[in-house]
């Protein structure tokens, strides 16, 4: 699919075009070997750039060729309206040739999503490079978001962890977990692509965008130690429940011991004068009393002993 927008200082709102003019706005979504060769002999983009973002393992990384500009990040992707554990990293590519600004992308994404619904301030498809700041910035307000969304799925698996050792909270930490760790790496490669274009190796700053190009350096470190930090804080949850098994473990295996050896005194009793031989009391009337009494002491004596010993 090809979106082709278009705002300038003439204009008040961003517009839809049906044709690519210049100092529009081109945004790839999944877009198909057509549309790609449509765009490409428009723009005179070179095809790879086009195709570069719709790799979904591609890294975060820049080049330059000639006057064209491709810039990688990998953004959230969220699938669908799942829970935190259901959020991925994606790649967006960002060309900028001559008049145009390009954007190619897989799958949806509210990165580029909130520039369509107008929901940027100052957002002009002709002013390229604050475009592409404001889309490095949107990268990290959405990384910012998911780590405080996994911030709150943490607490929540913590409370029920205290209540409930099912197999389930450990598979929505390990989730939580894996996340994470793709956030990390994600948000570490995107750092560096923040800081060559921070120090004009990409692109030509003016300097009014330093400043801002500064925040975004500065929270996408924020992001990471974030990101750190509820990963270490999710290894010694992992940790804790661990020991907590353990230890209900061993305090469910002692129970059932003392229970069992309680339990194995009168059948052993019970087996002894089931035998076919002479055994004390036989002929007593009372001797079926006389064994219920033995089996009642010794288990009762058992019961106390275990009971002194924590075991039930």
């Amino acid at each position: 699919m090809i979106i082709i927008s278009k705002k300038t200082q003439s204009y008040e709102s961003l517009v839809k075009l049906e044709q690519i003019e210049p100092k529009s706005w081109i945004d790839l979504i999944n877009p198909t070997n057509e549309e790609i060769e449509m765009v490409a002999e428009k723009t005179k983009v070179m095809k790879d750039y086009l195709k570069a973002a719709l790799d979904e393992d591609e890294r975060p990384r820049f080049d330059t060729e000639n006057d064209e500009i491709l810039i990688i990040l990998r953004v959230p992707y969220e699938i669908g309206n799942a829970s935190p554990s259901k959020v991925k990293t994606m790649p967006i590519g960002i060309i900028i040739k001559g008049d145009y600004i390009i954007t190619t992308r897989l799958f949806d994404t509210n990165v580029i999503n909130d520039f369509h619904e107008s929901k940027i301030k100052s957002f002009f498809t002709s002013k390229k490079t604050r475009f592409l700041i404001q889309i490095l910035s949107r990268t990290n307000y959405y990384f910012l978001k998911n780590l405080d969304k996994i911030e709150n799925e943490i607490d929540k698996i913590e409370k029920k962890l205290v209540r409930s050792l099912k197999n389930q909270e450990v598979f929505l930490l390990f989730e939580l977990q894996k996340m994470l760790i793709y956030f990390n790496s994600a948000i570490i490669a995107n750092g560096h692509v923040f800081e060559h274009i921070s120090k004009g190796k990409v692109i030509e700053l003016y300097k009014e965008d330093d400043e801002l190009l500064d925040d975004i350096i500065v929270e996408n470190r924020q992001c990471l130690d974030m990101a750190s930090n509820y990963s270490n804080i999710l290894s010694s949850t992992l940790d804790a429940y661990t020991s907590v098994i353990s230890n209900n473990l061993n305090d469910v295996m002692k129970f059932l011991t003392a229970l069992t050896i309680i339990l194995s005194i009168p059948t052993i009793i019970a087996s002894i004068y089931g035998m076919n031989v002479n055994l004390p009391f036989q002929t007593n009337p009372y001797a079926f009393w006389i064994a219920i009494i033995l089996s009642l002491f010794f288990s009762a004596l058992m019961f106390s002993f275990f009971a002194r010993k924590n075991w039930l």
